[in-house]
């Protein structure tokens, strides 16, 4: 049985110009210039992966629609992951309007830089989230471990809605104390609506991180979500802060050599096709919308 296409399930791209990146400054000297599809697709091609998801980077409605144009002219972006306000009095029908673009495919408010670490919980962005459910969009969650508390409240209301962990909930790798993110990891994956992002680890890391100094994290994310529920994604071009697409790559095949073909073949894409795209978005077989 032939593999499902390979898709790379979390990767950036922006124009600084456009001016509402606000984490982007000159300080991350590799990252602050534009990253185009151009930039990216060679890469693709060299590790056969056949589709991505385009995530958001700036808070913005505008970037999202900048991104959603992006993908129109991108045959390679099956999807994208944009931003919308949950706060505002009309985000039902804003995220309605963003929604009416059958390429997006989920939405990520930046709650990682959020000061209030219970933002999450509000029972004021309930109505937020039940669009996201009527447009058949994912959530995308960008938290930490102190966010993951309030994460866990709204999945008591939110039973339905399938929500995506970035970055493994970006355990802090230059430590050796995992215990925290161990037990949250374990409660996160106990809801059966959460997937979680095999993503965004070796920034976590500090420079000269390893292949084992990602593995017990690795390790402990299969045990807790299963290979059915992990996506992997690039993080590119974050990612290159602390190595290459094709390290990063390299790494996160040979932290999933004991799984079963199947398994691999479902974190390396067929997991991403079913969450994202089964209903919106761009087939990576055939670069063509769903029917």
């Amino acid at each position: 049985m032939k593999s499902p296409p390979r898709i790379d399930s979390h990767q950036h791209l922006w124009q600084l110009a456009r001016g509402d990146y606000g984490w982007l400054t000159p300080v991350l000297a590799p990252l602050y210039r534009d990253f185009g599809p151009d930039d990216l697709s060679p890469l693709l091609a060299q590790n056969d992966i056949a589709s991505t998801i385009l995530v958001q980077a700036a808070p913005t409605e505008a970037e999202t629609r900048f991104l959603l144009e992006t993908a129109a002219a991108t045959p390679f972006v099956a999807g994208v992951v944009g931003w919308a306000d949950f706060e505002a009095p009309d985000a039902a029908d804003r995220i309605a309007a963003l929604a009416a673009d059958p390429l997006l495919v989920g939405l990520r408010p930046m709650v990682q830089d959020i000061p209030d670490p219970d933002w999450l919980a509000r029972p004021d962005l309930a109505p937020a989230f039940a669009a996201l459910e009527r447009h058949g969009l994912v959530f995308d969650a960008l938290v930490k471990p102190p966010q993951i508390p309030a994460l866990l409240r709204l999945l008591d209301r939110e039973t339905e809605l399938p929500v995506v962990i970035d970055h493994g909930a970006k355990p802090d790798l230059t430590t050796a104390d995992l215990n925290i993110w161990r037990d949250s990891i374990a409660a996160l994956a106990a809801r059966p609506n959460t997937s979680c992002k095999l993503s965004g680890l070796v920034t976590e890391a500090a420079a000269g991180w390893t292949d084992a100094t990602l593995s017990p994290v690795v390790i402990h994310l299969l045990a807790c979500f299963g290979p059915q529920r992990l996506l992997w994604g690039s993080d590119w071009p974050v990612v290159t802060l602390r190595a290459s697409y094709e390290r990063w790559f390299e790494t996160a095949r040979n932290l999933t050599a004991t799984l079963s073909e199947s398994d691999r073949a479902a974190i390396f894409g067929g997991n991403a096709a079913r969450i994202y795209l089964s209903k919106r978005g761009r087939s990576p077989a055939a670069g063509k919308p769903p029917c």
